[in-house]
């Protein structure tokens, strides 16, 4: 494929990426980064074995980069995922508490 191609590819996805994640509720997002996070884990999977198999320094280069980069977006996405369900269980666990103290006067 030419450059030109994968350029025009590349534009795309960023287009439809961004169209179809902005329409989701918010109620959604945090199944939606958890099966992102999967997508993510493919990614750096597929960096690992690019930066493998290259034979000169300019593709090890941008191999590492891209293992960096996704490596960073994978945890990123766990500490997101992580942060957005802790909130949810904040607030049931203080409405228990607040039960159990009003309960024991």
């Amino acid at each position: 494929m030419s450059g030109v191609a994968l350029l025009a590819i590349f534009v795309l996805a960023v287009f439809v990426g961004f169209e179809v994640v902005a329409k989701v509720s918010t109620t959604l997002h945090t199944p939606l980064m958890s099966g992102a996070n999967a997508i993510h884990g493919i990614i750096l999977v597929g960096a690992i074995l690019v930066a493998g198999k290259a034979h000169d320094t300019g593709t090890q280069a941008v191999g590492l980069v891209a293992v960096v980069l996704a490596t960073v977006n994978l945890v990123g996405g766990f500490v997101v995922t992580d942060r957005m369900l802790e909130m949810f269980k904040g607030r049931g666990a203080k409405k228990t508490v607040a039960v159990e103290r009003s309960e024991s006067r």
